[in-house]
């Protein structure tokens, strides 16, 4: 799966939330995250694709449980952020991360946050909220098929572009 985004830092999430709400956006998902991270000691994903492997668990509001495996590469881009996601569904993170540590691979990051996505046209917006240790502050990512869709997002929500980064959430941590 291709995955075209931006992310639109320091925001007042009640107020990014008042406007999808007053454009038409749907509530599709109110969820928590449980995401581990993982790469070979020497950094193999992120030095030869901008990338890593990630258990993430999912628990809803309604208390359905979901657990993906996926491996994220990111197409280097200087506007917005392209990925190619490869992912299945897993039962056990346990077992999950117990076969990566055999395969060589090592926990280099974990972390929580609470989303709430909301759909509008062909976008998605999701409210982002991490545990403050993994990212201190909220943001807005939007998600959509084409760049010139995500530039239409902006628009409509009346978001300076100088506020979006194509940065990754690692990325962000380093910056801090």
């Amino acid at each position: 799966m291709r995955e075209i985004e931006v992310k639109v830092l320091d925001i007042n999430k009640e107020e990014i939330k008042d406007k999808l709400i007053n454009i038409g956006a749907k509530l599709v998902k109110d969820e928590y995250q449980y995401n581990y991270i993982f790469d070979t000691e020497e950094r193999y994903l992120k030095s030869n694709y901008n990338g890593y492997l990630r258990i993430r668990k999912t628990i809803s509001k309604e208390g359905k449980e979901k657990i993906n495996l996926t491996l994220k590469r990111n197409i280097p881009n200087k506007k917005i952020r392209e990925n190619i996601e490869n992912s299945i569904v897993i039962d056990n993170v346990e077992e999950g991360m117990k076969i990566l540590e055999v395969l060589g691979y090592k926990l280099i990051n974990k972390g929580t946050k609470h989303r709430k996505s909301y759909k509008y046209s062909k976008f998605l917006f999701e409210i982002d909220e991490w545990d403050k240790k993994t990212y201190p502050k909220p943001y807005l990512e939007i998600e959509a098929k084409k760049e010139k869709d995500l530039e239409e997002a902006l628009e409509i929500l009346n978001i300076d572009k100088e506020k979006t980064t194509n940065k990754s959430i690692e990325e962000l941590r380093e910056d801090i």
